[in-house]
């Protein structure tokens, strides 16, 4: 009887530990608060020439498009977009960040797209996967009707009805049916970037990025690891931006934002896209050098200032570490993380001297990977196939709201699951959510992803030790 009554205690005992130990089992730690020292502020060494043109450069990122300036301060908006601002989709922690939302500990906002659906009297319906509290988010589709490959950005919303497009009706120029593609699995999404630090990423010399992944290929190899770089079709040279690596610079990157994001054709997307009768109002591009007004004869349009924004703003520092995010950094390394998510490179010559010849720490690569089914969205870009994707930098992770290249997911514990197209639970009884909403393949069975051996050495970790990695991750 006594023996039965132990055993009945202990094994109370055992099972509220165990209790405990789940209750207490590792999670995301969620976006850090407070300020980040220098985030969203230029270099402190430029000259004063270079601050000042960055200070420009800054309104100009912050400037709101309407169609023709009558309306926001900015012209050129449509005939489709997404956003009428760089600094809407880039917003978090500050200006220059990533997708701004409810969650924000700096700047709690609902997604900016929502009421971008009726400004100025638009007619736009706001499809089903931009919601109040989700992420900003353009939208691709994978396929024509007739089969053929797509990729494309399709704009969300168009100017019809709007007070500054009169004229431009929803019969003319009609929102694409989103419900149908849904249905159909023929879209994908895609968040944005952050562009803090660009500017060492534009000055790294594909030299370095070669030379520093081919230090890594016996270790890469041994865990499945391969890797490769996305190349301009132009000059082969390596191409750095974007979820893809698809863009070779920042005037690339801004350009093609300013084209499919807002709809500004501009010196290097000299076209309107979408440009039905009617529902164009400007003369292309939309955004020149003004030769004419500038008194020495020459003023950079949007687009250049767009890049010098991004080529003088700082990276974000990482916070203070704790015990535990020390030990994160640790485990983070041997675990193979690291074999991806580079800790430092260095900058070649560069004549702007915030840039010349430095060492920083983006936490990535900039290879394109294979990740799998799980996460492939059936898109090429350049070299970069159905599923393969840049390493994700990982600097300033620690205030970001969403993960991964379409937003499914603001917990970074299941960012980190998803990376793997093998494992249905992280090793500890956690199942992963279904995500086949956001991509055309199923996940089952594939195990093609380059990151699969990665996870499983994470998944093999105990709660703490996947709970380090985890503030460690948030402390950069």
């Amino acid at each position: 009887m006594k023996r039965s009554i132990w055993f009945a205690a202990t094994a109370g005992a055992f099972f509220s530990v165990m209790t405990a130990g789940t209750l207490q089992a590792q999670q995301d730690p969620g976006p850090r608060a407070g300020a980040t020292p220098g985030i969203g502020e230029a270099y402190t060494s430029l000259t004063p020439n270079e601050a000042a043109f960055f200070t420009q450069a800054r309104m100009r990122f912050e400037e709101v498009d309407s169609v023709s300036g009558t309306i926001e301060s900015g012209s050129g908006l449509g005939p489709t977009f997404n956003g009428n601002s760089c600094a809407q989709c880039h917003g978090q922690p500050v200006v220059g960040g990533s997708s701004p939302g409810l969650a924000s500990p700096q700047n709690s906002i609902p997604n900016p797209q929502v009421a971008l659906a009726t400004l100025d009297n638009a007619t736009n319906v706001v499809p089903s996967f931009i919601t109040t509290d989700g992420p900003v988010r353009e939208a691709r589709f994978v396929r024509n009707r007739d089969g053929s490959l797509d990729g494309g950005v399709h704009g969300l919303f168009t100017v019809a009805g709007r007070t500054d497009a009169p004229g431009c009706t929803a019969s003319v120029l009609p929102q694409p049916n989103f419900a149908a593609q849904l249905a159909a699995h023929n879209v994908i999404f895609r968040i944005p970037t952050p562009v803090f630090g660009l500017g060492l990423v534009e000055s790294t010399p594909d030299a370095v990025l070669q030379a520093s992944l081919a230090a890594t290929q016996s270790a890469r190899s041994r865990l499945g690891i391969g890797g490769s770089f996305n190349s301009s079709g132009n000059d082969g040279t390596i191409t750095r931006f974007g979820w893809k690596a698809q863009n070779k610079s920042l005037l690339m990157f801004a350009g093609e934002a300013y084209n499919v994001e807002q709809g500004v054709s501009n010196e290097l997307f000299t076209n309107e896209r979408a440009a039905v009768s009617g529902c164009v109002f400007n003369g292309s591009p939309e955004d020149a050098t003004l030769i004419d007004e500038a008194p020495e004869g020459n003023d950079s349009g949007d687009l250049v200032n767009f890049a010098i924004f991004m080529r003088f703003l700082s990276p974000p520092a990482p916070a203070a570490q704790s015990n535990s995010a020390q030990n994160g950094a640790s485990r983070f390394t041997a675990i193979g993380c690291a074999l991806c998510h580079t800790a430092t490179l260095s900058t070649g010559p560069s004549q702007y001297s915030p840039l010349n010849s430095v060492s920083y720490h983006p936490y990535s690569d900039f290879a394109i990977h294979h990740m799998g089914s799980g996460l492939a969205d059936g898109i090429n870009q350049g070299a970069a196939g159905p599923d393969q994707f840049r390493t994700a930098p990982l600097w300033g992770l620690g205030q970001r709201l969403f993960f991964l290249h379409d937003g499914r997911t603001a917990d970074l514990l299941e960012a980190i699951e998803a990376h793997s197209d093998c494992d249905s639970s992280n090793g500890n009884g956690r199942r992963r959510r279904d995500f086949s909403f956001f991509g055309p393949f199923s996940q089952s069975g594939s195990c093609r992803s380059e990151a699969n051996g990665v996870i499983r050495n994470f998944n093999a970790l105990t709660p703490d030790q996947q709970q380090d990695i985890l503030n460690f991750l948030r402390s950069l």
